[in-house]
């Protein structure tokens, strides 16, 4: 049977959300500047929400939007504007407004929440599904996604590589990319590896970027896991 020229599905993809929370150009200017040098390769053409809920108000969108996207973002939406006025604005200038609701899992590295309500909890358990097991290098630029399952990678993961599951992720190699777990929003999920030099890792929404993780555990056999909703690391062994 033949397919239609076209398809509108739904799907997952972890986003950055970027807040404003100064609407002084400079400031947004130095501040995208710092930031970038934490880990260049990382936020290069990032594709990014940009949240400005913490604005109470806004002179020039145009020139804000201008700023983040000389830094090399994609900026692809913008998020927690009430403001009729910047509404139209934002609209005008090509983007759509995103509506948030906190009651609703969103797979948004920096802004995903979830109730923490035991039903909650265990609706997710029941979504878990068979574990993904890769066993060859994941190269740098391939992206895996693990959907309601736990996934094993049985091999070394490149820099510029990204693992993402809505369970948790166990690496038995080298990782040098990015980690994410618990991507639906579930806080009792975990990353185990057993080198750790990754570019980023990330539970639940919450992450360190590699200048974060502690040094003494940079090249380890480690854990990483939330505990009262921060992330905690151990050596394992």
């Amino acid at each position: 049977m033949l397919k239609t020229s076209i398809e509108i599905k739904g799907s997952n993809f972890t986003l950055l959300v970027m807040y404003l929370n100064n609407h002084n150009i400079d400031l947004i200017n130095e501040s995208l500047y710092k930031k970038i040098q934490e880990c260049p390769k990382f936020f290069k053409n990032a594709p990014v929400i940009v949240n400005v809920s913490g604005l109470c108000n806004v002179s020039d969108w145009k020139k804000i939007q201008e700023i983040i996207m000389s830094h090399g973002f994609f900026v692809i939406g913008v998020s927690g504007c009430e403001d009729k006025t910047l509404k139209r604005i934002i609209i005008n200038s090509g983007l759509p407004i995103l509506s948030e609701s906190k009651k609703k899992n969103k797979n948004l590295i920096n802004d995903i929440s979830i109730a923490s309500t035991e039903k909650t909890k265990i609706a997710i358990t029941k979504k878990i599904e068979k574990t993904h097991i890769i066993d060859i290098p994941v190269r740098s630029g391939q992206k895996i996604y693990a959907k309601h399952a736990d996934l094993i990678v049985v091999n070394n993961v490149s820099a510029g590589a990204e693992l993402v599951a809505d369970g948790n992720i166990h690496i038995y190699g080298v990782v040098r990319g990015r980690v994410l777990a618990g991507a639906d929003g579930d806080t009792t999920r975990k990353i185990f590896c057993t080198a750790l030099f990754a570019e980023l890792v990330s539970i639940s929404g919450e992450y360190w970027l590699s200048d974060q993780i502690p040094a003494e555990f940079i090249g380890k056999s480690v854990q990483i896991y939330l505990r009262n909703k921060f992330l905690t690391i151990n050596s394992l062994g």
